[in-house]
């Protein structure tokens, strides 16, 4: 669909199709316009404008289709969309506006309460080298790690980490050199065994010991420990609403983490908007 077909579609429709709401669509826009503005005029023209480049890539992301479909569904060549959506990319993460607060706000005097911290994965073709390197310990499932630290107090995603499916997610957390300031407390899971050692205000669940079962007080602990930590496994979910990370990821590897940021940084401004609109209701 088309940017001028797209303005008969409903709020909520746009949504589903595109993964976005308008508003955002309309500041990707507005970074992709200033951009061109920048660069000056020159060159051959474009065979799409600057709102159908944009939804190519939401599409590619939504979707997840190949180069090859989406080139028919528009009418361009394979390597016109691959361009188009490396072009949008390049553009948006070098934006204020799609970028992620970073480490250095988990260890300043502004740094959140309450963090939780969980991996998720993305599967990926098999490598044609080291591929003891990316293999999870699930038959014939390679794959990518992708950690996510998330403010419970206001369910925004402040940074990111990247791995191989081999590596555990205590020795990812470890390479991350994610500092934390000690008055943050930590929410995470059993894959984080030994994180008390390095920031001892962390909550981790309770094991039950080898021989011997937990007790009505333990299980009571995990069971509250884990409804805290459900929010993440959201935030997991609704960045996966674009398939080109619940899929198997056909790309090359190297550009994986810069996709899963800016798609995070979406999901944030979209939060920043929910906020905005709230309040102007209550007002």
């Amino acid at each position: 669909m088309k940017y001028e077909a797209s303005k008969d579609l409903s709020t909520p429709e746009f949504k589903r199709l595109f993964g976005v709401q308008r508003e955002t669509f309309d500041q990707m826009s507005t970074l992709m316009r200033e951009s061109a503005q920048n660069k000056g005029k020159g060159g051959v023209k474009a065979k799409l404008s600057l709102e159908n480049q944009v939804l190519v890539t939401l599409q590619y992301w939504r979707e997840y289709r190949t180069y090859f479909h989406i080139s028919k569904d528009w009418e361009i060549s394979e390597s016109t969309v691959c361009r188009v959506v490396k072009k949008v990319e390049n553009v948006l993460i070098k934006s204020d506006k799609f970028h992620l607060a970073g480490k250095k706000v988990l260890w300043s005097e502004n740094a959140p309460t309450l963090v939780a911290v969980d991996v998720t994965e993305a599967k990926v073709e098999r490598p044609q080298r080291r591929q003891k390197g990316f293999y999870s310990g699930k038959k014939k499932h390679h794959a990518l790690k992708a950690q996510l630290v998330v403010d419970l107090t206001n369910l925004r995603i402040l940074c990111t980490a990247y791995g191989h499916g081999k590596e555990h997610d205590f020795h990812l957390f470890k390479a991350s050199k994610v500092h934390l300031s000690k008055q943050t407390e930590v929410l995470a899971d059993k894959g984080y065994q030994g994180l008390q050692k390095l920031h001892p205000n962390s909550q981790i669940p309770i094991k039950k010991p080898k021989g011997g079962s937990l007790s009505a007080a333990d299980k009571r602990f995990n069971r509250l420990l884990a409804r805290q930590r459900i929010v993440i496994e959201h935030v997991n979910r609704r960045l996966k609403v674009f398939k080109i990370l619940s899929e198997r990821y056909r790309n090359r590897r190297r550009r994986f983490g810069l996709r899963c940021n800016l798609i995070a940084a979406i999901y944030n401004f979209e939060l920043s908007l929910a906020a905005s609109k709230r309040s102007e209701t209550l007002s």
